[in-house]
């Protein structure tokens, strides 16, 4: 299994956070493929937390063995830290957070090219989303890339994506107000994922989705959305006749003067 995760399992997901001012919403897909007639199904959203402290969720998008990697490590060290080795369950802010995570993704990428040689260049590169927060402070996004560095969520840039952004971009910019219920987040999440879906085939159901609340210090809402939703199937077709709907209200054009 390893090794066919190695030799280029990889998934063009989509992952979504999204800053509040009430707090935290994230959702990603779970689809990987290797090919069009390899795909699997594989939880790309982590989460740790302590109670009444601490909560760290992290998206993943990239490739599976680098990735998953990255995950086993994180784990770990949750159950056995060391002075050497920072648990992000440990780590006095979340920037500390990100950094640690920046970090252990480069590194493991760079063991795996290493290992690979000039063939493994650019294959096992992934991206992550780090989102969370701790007592006493901000919930904080962060967008993690394949070199280690970062880049936090602000007003000027409130949501990140990873993965096959492009087509559920537009609906987020036009969508997204800092000052939005949790309830229209997430449905502006699931029109995202929807158009993101229609368009793309390596993107796909089931979607994993989180809701952080400020000072929560847990998820206020997780569930995962399979091909049975009602709710999602409701948005899915109830979007597709809006947008014929708007089309057909739009002035008509005309060839003439």
């Amino acid at each position: 299994m390893a090794q066919a995760l190695n030799q280029g399992s990889r998934g063009l997901t989509y992952c979504v956070g999204m800053v509040l001012d009430r707090g935290l919403v994230l959702m990603s897909d779970t689809r990987t493929n290797s090919g069009v007639d390899n795909i699997s199904v594989f939880r790309k959203m982590y989460s740790w937390q302590v109670a009444g402290e601490r909560i760290v969720t992290v998206m993943t998008a990239g490739n599976l063995a680098t990735t998953q990697a990255v995950i086993s490590q994180l784990e770990e060290r949750t159950k056995a830290p060391s002075e050497r080795r920072m648990s992000i369950l440990e780590a006095p802010t979340m920037f500390q957070v990100a950094t640690e995570v920046g970090r252990l993704l480069n590194e493991t990428i760079r063991a795996s090219q290493s290992t690979n040689g000039q063939q493994g260049s650019g294959r096992f590169t992934a991206s992550m989303i780090v989102a969370g927060q701790i007592k006493g402070m901000e919930p904080r996004l962060f967008l993690i890339y394949p070199e280690g560095n970062f880049i936090e969520a602000s007003f000027d840039t409130p949501f990140f994506q990873i993965g096959e952004t492009k087509y559920g971009r537009p609906i987020l910019i036009r969508g997204y107000d800092r000052q939005m219920s949790f309830e229209d987040a997430v449905k502006l999440l699931m029109v995202s994922f929807d158009s993101t879906l229609k368009a793309n085939l390596s993107v796909g159901l089931p979607l994993d989705m989180m809701v952080i609340e400020r000072d929560g210090f847990a998820a206020l809402h997780d569930r995962r959305i399979t091909h049975e939703d009602d709710y999602f199937q409701a948005i899915s077709s109830s979007w597709s006749d809006a947008l014929r709907t708007a089309f057909h209200a739009l002035p008509d054009y005309s060839f003439q003067d």
